[in-house]
């Protein structure tokens, strides 16, 4: 029997982009086990072991892990599904290590000293030494990867994500219902995620709103994004919602007016997949993975001036209508497919065996 090892620990951060990485990879890779000849088991936090099914092996995940890890004879492959993971069978050689890449954010991070950086750095490249395959989730990752790493060689392919399968839009009693059109922008609420880029999109145009859901990281940088709306006069058309539900999302998804996500580090970028299974107007940032992603069924924010903002948002909206684009944009969406990407990743275990 061989026994693969799904490394979920990351899921114990719910409402994060790594969270529904293992949510729905760890989901679709059981439809493709080989019954009989293959174990697919998962290295779980407490609380997460019936995300998978009642039947799933689970190993728990405990602290003192990072400082010793279990016996591991009985499995042939670890999937470390996390490029910064502290939990990874660094010694015992006969397991063969999968280490999914999604992003090297870390390096272009301002706030972070340039030790903290060479810190990661260090620790990244021996996750790589120990790897025996490496997935990256974009070219973009993949080319971010070979720049700052040593790969000596090793096999390094692009997995692209699936789109998170949306559930049924419903607002909840206490949710909040925008009564005008409304701009929607998704993602934990931190300085990199550019949030504060998209208030010009709402100046002077008070027929529209603009939602912003997402887990509050940096309250400070919350804060800011609600000072230069007060100073512009548009607070009363700017709503931030903190974490929201899946079926919340899907209803913001489903009813926005357009969706916009001006991030500047992306290794993906879950939410514009999402957006794109309704065929919604997508406005990104023209920077890292996003272009790749997207495609040609966005429109792009080459820069971040308030004019050059407001004009790209008003030309894309008459180039959505003109064009009919919504079956295009959904047409683009089914090519990230989770099937398909777990599909891929069993291919990669079964060349480890």
């Amino acid at each position: 029997m061989n026994r693969i090892i799904f490394d979920c620990e990351r899921m114990k951060y719910e409402n994060t982009g790594l969270y529904h990485y293992c949510l729905n990879l760890g989901n679709h890779l059981g439809r493709f086990n080989r019954p009989g000849e293959e174990e697919l088991s998962f290295y779980s936090p407490y609380g997460m072991e019936n995300l998978f099914g009642k039947e799933t092996k689970h190993l728990q995940q405990t602290e003192l892990h990072k400082f010793r890890m279990p016996t591991l004879t009985n499995y042939a492959v670890w999937h470390a599904t996390y490029q910064d993971s502290y939990y990874l069978p660094l010694r015992n050689k006969k397991i063969k290590v999968v280490l999914s890449v999604h992003d090297l954010n870390f390096m272009y991070d301002a706030s972070k000293s340039e030790f903290k950086k060479q810190r990661n750095l260090k620790r990244l490249q021996k996750l790589v030494n120990r790897a025996d395959v490496i997935i990256c989730i974009s070219e973009y990752a993949r080319r971010d990867l070979a720049f700052y790493c040593n790969l000596a060689n090793k096999p390094v392919q692009v997995i692209y994500n699936g789109t998170n399968t949306l559930t049924i839009p419903q607002l909840l009693k206490q949710s909040y219902k925008p009564e005008k059109p409304f701009i929607f922008s998704l993602g934990t609420i931190m300085p990199k995620k550019n949030f504060h880029s998209l208030l010009p999109l709402i100046e002077g145009q008070d027929q529209f709103e603009l939602v912003i859901a997402g887990r509050i990281d940096d309250v400070g940088y919350y804060q800011s994004i609600l000072d230069i709306a007060e100073k512009a006069g548009i607070s009363k058309n700017l709503k931030l919602l903190g974490p929201i539900s899946e079926s919340e999302k899907s209803w913001y998804f489903n009813n926005c007016h357009a969706f916009a996500f001006p991030s500047i580090s992306e290794g993906f970028g879950l939410p514009v997949t999402e957006a794109m299974s309704v065929g919604k107007p997508l406005f990104l940032s023209h920077k890292t993975a996003l272009p790749e992603i997207g495609g040609d069924v966005a429109f792009y924010f080459e820069n971040f001036s308030a004019d050059h903002m407001q004009q790209t948002f008003v030309a894309g909206m008459k180039q959505y209508k003109v064009f009919n684009m919504q079956d295009k944009i959904i047409q683009k969406g089914k090519e990230y497919n989770w099937d398909i990407a777990a599909q891929e990743y069993w291919k990669i275990y079964r060349s480890l065996f």
